[in-house]
């Protein structure tokens, strides 16, 4: 996404300047110079329900790989409203949510380079290996060991943080299940699934430590009396 805001800020800049000197030029009678367009962001190719892997292989935009890529980054995306909410409410794991994005997009990178059809160089280039994994646990243990047994089902609550860490939880059960897919299809690195699953107990880990740090109680599951 830097990379596309970098793009779109230098098409901004290049556009208001062709425009100014566009208006400077007419009013001196000098010769006329249409200004430059805005780059557009559709490119049309997909129009056909086929889509691009990064090895450039064309595969049915319901191709169990896109799948997974698509799953990954409504993840992110609820991560970062997490991390929105977190910051709002001061709380300190928000770098943390923020590297954890920065995974998922390297994820999505293992996932869109299918092992199948990647080449030695595609493979070299977007390799996900087991560091993440472990950070991840080390991460999980420090809030656990700050929270209290947990004796009874709880549900997704404890303030805006919490619920939203919650709902993050649950997208990234989805993603595990799409990734994993590919990765019993050999498709993909075995860590990628182990991540995944790793990140959803980190989510459920966060969203208690969430309601916590703020003062809120976590509502507990109560069986409704048949």
């Amino acid at each position: 996404m830097a990379a596309w805001r970098s793009l779109f800020a230098g098409a901004v800049r290049g556009v208001l300047v062709g425009r100014r000197l566009y208006c400077d030029r007419a009013a001196e009678g000098s010769s006329k110079k249409k200004p430059k367009t805005f780059p557009k962001i559709y490119t049309k190719t997909g129009d056909k329900g086929l889509s691009s892997t990064f090895t450039g292989e064309r595969r049915p935009k319901d191709d169990l790989v896109f799948e997974a890529l698509g799953a990954t980054d409504e993840l992110s995306s609820a991560i970062g409203l997490a991390r929105e909410f977190g910051i709002d409410a001061n709380l300190p794991f928000v770098a943390e949510l923020e590297k954890i994005q920065c995974m998922l997009q390297d994820i999505g990178s293992n996932i869109a380079t299918p092992l199948s059809s990647a080449r030695e160089s595609h493979i070299v280039k977007t390799t996900f290996d087991a560091e993440p994994v472990q950070e991840l646990e080390q991460w999980i243990d420090k809030y656990t060991a700050q929270l209290p047994p947990l004796n009874n089902f709880i549900l997704p609550s404890g303030g805006k943080a919490s619920a939203s860490l919650h709902v993050a939880r649950a997208v990234c059960r989805r993603a595990e299940r799409s990734a994993f897919k590919i990765v019993k299809a050999g498709e993909a690195d075995a860590n990628v699934g182990k991540y995944l699953n790793r990140l959803s107990d980190y989510l459920f880990t966060l969203a208690r430590y969430a309601a916590k740090a703020k003062g809120r109680a976590e509502t507990t599951y109560t069986r409704t009396p048949s």
